[in-house]
């Protein structure tokens, strides 16, 4: 999901550039992962590098067809109007939870980061009456409108564009995480070289302008 908002303007842009149309179909990440790893038939799959790599393990998608799309940090809301807590660093952060009513993130990436963050300072078990996970394919930002959550952590790209929220800033430096969403060509593929030349766009230079405007980075060549 992450992803979706990029991909459908790099989608729109290609066909109007190469006259080919492409389909995006966009799922949470763990729905997307578990079709491709049954089987279903898709000429490409985006989802985060390390479901890339696992799929490339079971040769589900070839791994010599992987580009990088885009990296994304973790953005930080609350509801319109509200109050903004500090979020300066580590420990502003830290307090910011603690005081929270409720705390939401997702099943993505980002959620299983902070789940892992919040253990690390020792308040999962304090904070756990007060965490709202979103159900697969569903922003944070959008439980954050209708007043579910207090204090949301997704990814900028789902953050921007959601009504009825505020984005207060990033996670700061010391505790940020970024995710790298790849593309990869099935193995089961119907257009495989179709497939490859999307690829092509969508890592290309060409395609940094739409990364950028919706809340993600290029990711530059080594």
């Amino acid at each position: 999901m992450a992803t979706r908002p990029v991909l459908n303007e790099l989608a729109s842009a290609y066909e109007a550039k190469a006259g080919q149309r492409v389909a995006i179909e966009s799922v949470g990440g763990v729905a997307a992962f578990r079709r491709v790893d049954e089987g279903e038939t898709f000429d490409i799959v985006v989802l985060a590098s390390d479901a890339i790599d696992r799929l490339a393990g079971s040769a589900r998608v070839d791994a010599a067809s992987r580009v990088k799309v885009a990296r994304s940090g973790v953005a930080i809301a609350v509801a319109s109007g509200a109050a903004r807590p500090s979020i300066d660093d580590e420990a502003a952060v830290r307090e910011a939870v603690l005081a929270a009513r409720s705390i939401g993130y997702s099943t993505g990436p980002s959620g299983v980061y902070l789940t892992r963050l919040f253990e690390r300072w020792g308040i999962a078990e304090r904070i756990a009456s007060r965490i709202v996970q979103a159900p697969p394919g569903v922003a944070v930002g959008t439980l954050i409108a209708r007043g579910e959550v207090e204090l949301g952590f997704q990814q900028m790209s789902e953050m921007i564009g959601v009504e009825g929220i505020d984005v207060i800033g990033m996670l700061p430096p010391g505790i940020q995480t970024l995710t790298v969403f790849e593309a990869a060509i099935c193995t089961n593929a119907r257009a495989p070289q179709l497939a490859r030349e999307f690829l092509a766009f969508i890592a290309s230079s060409d395609a940094d302008s739409a990364k950028v405007r919706n809340g993600m980075e290029p990711c530059k060549p080594a």
